[in-house]
């Protein structure tokens, strides 16, 4: 993971609003309806190219392909590994569930995403090829050179978050699945680290996960969760070394109440045992930004790099910079200011095509993030 010694670089967590005319094409192939696989490839290639032209553009040092070739951060799995077919009801947030209301209001005006039926696991899951991984890595090969940011890196499922949205009904249990989740992805992470990249590990699970899939289990039981989900990643990712590696931590990237979230200081523990270096993080919205103080009396590793979020990626507040250099600071009090990267609370798209963020708001943000960063580095050296 690139680290500064005379300014906070920035980077985000992963996902950009997709171009309507790449939405179209992606939500056919989704859907298994026909289209032109060709214009899908050649659209990918320009709008990667186009999307890592604005992230540079907007100062952002550390930039992603935008996810854009992805349906969403984690269910993306089922269109390149075998065994998902048929339908489940999908998990429900506690939090939603306790204001249904709202939650239905949230829908019909489209600030929150209807997650709906999902596939389930019906079979052995093993990867069914390497073609669209291959082009999305070719793609963004082409946009860093063409641009040169400091750094790139790209997104990939735990095989927890996985396990959360995509219900196994095969496997003879939890931790069987997770390890055939792992066995498939281990071949996308290796790639995405081998290609140059940075891999970042989407991991909700270890967060979000206890209110949108085990809010029965008490937090003794979550933890043990926790902690197998992170035994199965480390697993998955022996081969890698943790300097080439990032692990997202989310409670989840929706507007709502989020007053059933798992307080940082109940898993904290268990996620420092995750082999990635880096750790991001939500740290701008109101039910989390408080939790910096956690960190400062964590037992931080040494050797972790912090990506705190220190703008809101489900908010159309555009930050102030002193704001953000205040956040930043925060942090790098803590464990230094060449220990942290100032970033998003999560992606600005996760599920293709319901941005909580307007588009052209995004950018904005994240030209705030830049100079949030700038102040930041001037007071910090």
């Amino acid at each position: 993971m690139k680290q500064s010694t005379d300014r906070i670089l920035t980077t985000h967590v992963g996902s950009l609003p997709r171009p309507e005319h790449l939405l179209t094409i992606i939500r056919a192939r989704h859907a298994g309806e026909s289209y032109d696989t060709q214009a899908l490839a050649e659209t990918l290639k320009r709008a990667v190219a186009d999307i890592v032209k604005q992230q540079v553009d907007c100062g952002i040092d550390v930039v992603s392909d935008g996810e854009l070739s992805k349906i969403s951060y984690a269910t993306y799995v089922q269109e390149r590994m075998t065994g998902f077919g048929g339908s489940w009801k999908g998990p429900a947030a506690s939090d939603m569930l306790e204001f249904r209301d709202f939650a239905v209001m949230a829908i019909k005006t489209g600030r929150l995403t209807p997650i709906g039926n999902q596939p389930c696991c019906q079979g052995p899951v093993a990867l069914k090829n390497t073609d669209e991984l291959e082009a999305d890595l070719a793609n963004f090969q082409a946009a860093v050179a063409a641009t040169r940011p400091v750094q790139g890196f790209m997104n990939a499922a735990s095989p927890g978050v996985v396990a959360v949205f995509l219900d196994n009904q095969h496997y003879p249990s939890h931790e069987a699945y997770l390890d055939a989740l792992a066995q498939a992805l281990r071949v996308e992470y290796e790639a995405i680290t081998k290609a140059g990249f940075i891999l970042q590990i989407d991991s909700p699970d270890l967060a979000m996960g206890r209110h949108i899939r085990y809010a029965d289990e008490s937090l003794a039981d979550f933890r043990k969760r926790a902690a197998l989900h992170i035994e199965v990643l480390n697993h998955a990712t022996a081969n890698i070394p943790p300097e080439q590696m990032r692990l997202h931590l989310c409670w989840g990237n929706y507007t709502g109440p989020h007053h059933h979230d798992v307080p940082l200081e109940d898993i904290l523990d268990i996620v420092l045992q995750a082999r990635p270096q880096a750790l991001s993080f939500e740290g701008a919205n109101p039910r989390h930004e408080h939790e910096w103080d956690v960190w400062a009396t964590a037992r931080i590793p040494e050797d972790k790099v912090l990506l705190p979020g220190v703008v809101d990626s489900t908010s159309n507040f555009i930050e102030h910079p002193r704001l953000v250099a205040q956040r930043i600071r925060n942090y790098a009090d803590i464990v230094g200011r060449e220990r942290v990267l100032a970033s998003s609370d999560c992606g600005f798209s996760t599920f293709a095509g319901y941005p909580q963020v307007h588009q052209d708001i995004t950018w904005a943000k994240f030209k705030a993030l830049a100079e949030g960063a700038r102040i930041a580095s001037q007071q910090l050296w």
